[in-house]
């Protein structure tokens, strides 16, 4: 199920673009253990193509064709060494789903830069448990810049500043715009 992006026009899509473009120019696009060599090879364009007209389940349902996916992976275990595991049958949607809210996140922090408003952290998605974590950013109002900045330096790995907060929270932020009262 496709997490709501609200906001989600063509000036996010062009933006969230130009950040995918960025990261493959500088060789940070993160890629995930979990593709196969087709999907390492597919994925750049497989994202490039979710952000000028899909959502996070259009890339998800690309991964799962045509072996993008390996189907084992090792895990290392607790008493040392690895064993062979198959990859979790969610594989595809939790890629998916955290690095397309990643570069619409990061298309929002821009946006609110230069067209004002706030940003605020709220649940895009309904989940089962949410973490107490995450249900305590829920209303936050993240400094759009330092934002940005986490997300560009931490890549595939969880931010800083927890927004978004760990794969499958449920998490992204939307543009608030300040109402200003005259008294």
């Amino acid at each position: 199920m496709s997490m709501n992006y609200a906001q989600l026009d063509q000036e996010t899509r062009r933006l969230m673009l130009d950040e995918i473009q960025t990261d493959e120019r500088e060789g940070k696009l993160y890629i995930s253990p979990r593709l196969s060599q087709t999907g390492v090879a597919e994925y750049p364009q497989l994202q490039r193509h979710a952000a000028e007209s899909g959502t996070d389940d259009s890339l998800a349902a690309s991964l799962k064709q045509n072996g993008r996916l390996n189907a084992t992976e090792q895990r290392a275990k607790p008493s040392g060494g690895y064993s062979i595991v198959r990859v979790p049958v969610t594989a595809a949607e939790t890629l998916a789903e955290g690095e397309f809210n990643r570069f619409y996140v990061r298309a929002l922090c821009r946006r609110q830069m230069s067209g004002g408003g706030r940003l605020v952290v709220h649940r895009a998605k309904q989940v089962q448990n949410p973490r107490p974590e995450s249900e305590a950013l829920i209303g936050t109002n993240p400094n759009a810049q330092t934002l940005l900045e986490d997300l560009r330096t931490n890549i595939g790995v969880e931010t800083a500043l927890g927004v978004p907060k760990r794969p499958n929270s449920g998490l992204s932020v939307q543009i608030v715009k300040v109402l200003v009262t005259k008294n």
